[in-house]
């Protein structure tokens, strides 16, 4: 016998009919706070396995948008989905709850603790049993490269290590997603690229991770996808592959041992070759050209086919950074 759905989830199957195919999903979010719109309607969608880096200047919403993906803010109006299932802050859907991971920028260590002592504590508010208890903790130390610091005062720790520990207590019950607020700041380089190493684990694992920093560079090698936030808004939300396919420009580096004159009176012939600027201290200049490579191929070999002394040509491409910069400006003009 065909039982009908509820009312209320039929409703909600209706209104929100893709919810269920990906990892995160929300619909018209908002916050309020009194007369202050911190993340103003924004519709956010994340594939299972991704890593969504999530960008923009401070007040730009971002820390709010995560708060309210981990349920430690109430949304004031619109919908939040977590592998289909919508997450709200009352007691329902508690076993979701459990199966987010969740790390702020300020989150504090409890420093008279030892670092085995500290993940067990945790591994055991999320009811985690004997012994697969004290074999996640083992994982999760060695995922995180502290094995060896187990028994030592978290006080002890440098900056770093204490980061580490802090992702490892994020994910000790094996969350289904991983929520991380500027999880880098303050960070030296090779903390850093620790902190990436972990994260590029845990992605090949299949979790979904969601990740917010300044440092652009981190987020360009980490991410799959990325969203910008400017004044509580999305205003881009795009694979890396096709945010660089639209948004970043193709600059060539050309270096000649004549005058650049000459180079520049031969770049005009080429309409492909948009503009150029002239490098400070080298005989060089950055041209912003609209070709393909087999194009680029060809402005070379007309250069010395010309019978100019090139000594340098490679071509590059805008960076993260270039582009989120490019946006931030389109925005406030």
């Amino acid at each position: 016998m065909k039982t009908s759905l509820p009312v209320t989830q039929r409703d909600q199957h209706l209104l929100y009919p893709d919810a269920d195919q990906y990892a995160i999903a929300t619909y018209g979010l908002t916050k309020q706070f009194e007369r202050y719109i911190a993340v103003n309607e924004i519709d956010l969608q994340v594939k299972a396995g991704e890593v969504y880096g999530l960008i923009g200047p401070n007040g730009a919403g971002k820390t709010t948008l995560i708060r309210m993906l981990a349920a430690a803010e109430e949304p004031t109006t619109g919908a939040i989905f977590i592998n289909g299932e919508r997450l709200l802050r009352d007691d329902s859907n508690p076993k979701l709850k459990q199966r987010l991971g969740y790390l702020p920028d300020d989150y504090p260590l409890y420093h008279d603790l030892n670092v085995w002592d500290y993940l067990d504590y945790f591994a055991r508010l999320y009811r985690l049993r004997q012994p697969h208890r004290r074999r996640r903790v083992y994982e999760v130390l060695e995922l995180v490269q502290l094995t060896n610091k187990k028994d030592s005062l978290i006080s002890t720790l440098s900056r770093g290590m204490k980061q580490r520990l802090s992702l490892a207590r994020t994910i000790v019950h094996e969350p289904i997603l991983l929520l991380l607020d500027e999880p880098v700041s303050g960070l030296d380089p090779i903390a850093r690229m620790q902190f990436r190493e972990i994260i590029k684990v845990l992605q090949e694992a299949g979790m979904t991770i969601l990740i917010s920093s300044h440092v652009l560079s981190d987020l360009a090698e980490l991410c799959t996808s990325v969203g910008i936030m400017e004044m509580g808004f999305l205003v881009e939300s795009a694979s890396l592959k096709e945010l660089y396919r639209r948004l970043a420009r193709q600059q060539i580096v050309i270096s000649t041992l004549g005058a650049l004159d000459d180079l520049k009176t031969e770049l005009r012939n080429f309409s492909l070759a948009r503009e150029w600027e002239t490098l400070p201290g080298q005989n060089s200049l950055r041209v912003e050209f609209s070709g393909s490579p087999d194009e680029s191929a060809e402005l070379l070999k007309a250069l010395v086919t010309a019978g100019l002394p090139i000594n340098e040509f490679h071509c590059t491409q805008e960076d993260l950074e270039s582009i989120f910069l490019k946006l931030g400006h389109k925005q406030a003009s």
